[in-house]
């Protein structure tokens, strides 16, 4: 089982104003959320492990998780309000955003709220988005990973939202502190050039953050496919050609889908990575792509089941 560490949250998107009154959807989301149905639909067992908020809101989330077959008892409940992510659009067009969490439940885990030890049964873990940023939840979870570095198979998708962190001067270090205690980083191009500028280059980049201790990075490049660095090799991996109807949701299946590959074919062990071939890395990035590839298909976060997957891939 993985256990996915981080936010679940509403995403509220506004349509045309009647008067007095805005016509509005209600969806779920967050990348952790994603990320743990995401797994679970391609039969890899999962946990999540994030705040959830008693409201209506909170218990829609959870519903959602339970329904999926998400394992839910490391999900903390509290009477603090879900995070709502309002998105809505201009005169022009463009997709305006505005961001409702302060104090709310996603990010109210302390290090006290932490269970003492992890079940056996849990491989690996996962951590992501703004809750690597935003306190007190940020130091739970550091704690966690440092606690159980080493223990189980550790991944890291900064997955960053400046509109949310705010300034990104030195947030690198922040994620360093994450990234020491990671087997594997997943982040996106678009992730790179939030830190480091439109100019960077990504290989320096990903060597600098192997560096500090993963022994996998793998940087995806949306229709261009993803590049992974394992130890002092790279391999890119093309994309797949697909009619897109949105992106919403694909990093995460493809996050998803890698760790869903190796839980299939290897287990999910710490040491797995150390002498994963390059053939095996291969196949595994080829999933994840295939995997990003539906959901880029779709309206929405709609990431895709086993079936729909293993139909492309093997076909492939």
């Amino acid at each position: 089982m993985i256990l996915v560490c981080g936010e679940a949250l509403i995403d509220l998107f506004l349509y045309d104003r009647e008067g007095a009154r805005i016509a509005a959807e209600a969806v779920a989301g967050g990348s952790p959320f994603n990320v743990a149905i995401g797994l679970s639909r391609l039969g890899c067992p999962s946990a999540f492990c994030g705040g959830l908020s008693t409201d209506s809101f909170g218990l829609f989330l959870a519903a959602n998780l339970a329904q999926e077959g998400v394992n839910l008892d490391h999900a903390f409940r509290t009477p603090r309000l879900s995070t709502i992510s309002v998105v809505a659009t201009d005169a022009a067009g463009q997709a305006r955003y505005s961001f409702h969490g302060e104090g709310a439940a996603d990010r109210s885990i302390t290090i006290a709220d932490l269970k003492p030890h992890l079940p056996d049964g849990i491989g690996a873990l996962t951590f992501g988005s703004y809750t690597l940023a935003v306190e007190p939840v940020a130091s739970a979870y550091l704690a966690l990973a440092n606690r159980e570095k080493g223990r189980r198979l550790i991944s890291i998708d900064p997955n960053i939202r400046p509109t949310v962190i705010g300034s990104l001067t030195g947030y690198d270090q922040q994620l360093f502190k994450f990234f020491r205690t990671a087997n594997v980083i997943k982040a996106s191009e678009e992730d790179v050039h939030h830190l480091y500028g439109e100019s960077a280059n990504i290989a320096e980049i990903a060597r600098a953050w192997q560096k500090q201790g993963p022994t996998l990075v793998v940087v995806t490049r949306g229709a261009l496919g993803a590049v992974a660095f394992h130890r002092d090799q790279h391999i890119e991996i093309p994309g797949r050609s697909v009619k897109v109807v949105d992106t919403v949701g694909a990093g995460d299946s493809f996050h998803a889908a890698l760790l869903a590959w190796l839980h299939r074919e290897h287990g999910l062990k710490p040491d797995i990575l150390e002498n994963l071939s390059m053939d095996s890395l291969q196949r595994a990035l080829h999933y994840a792509v295939v995997a990003s590839s539906i959901t880029c298909s779709r309206r929405g976060a709609l990431l895709p089941n086993r079936s729909d997957v293993d139909s492309v891939f093997f076909a492939m």
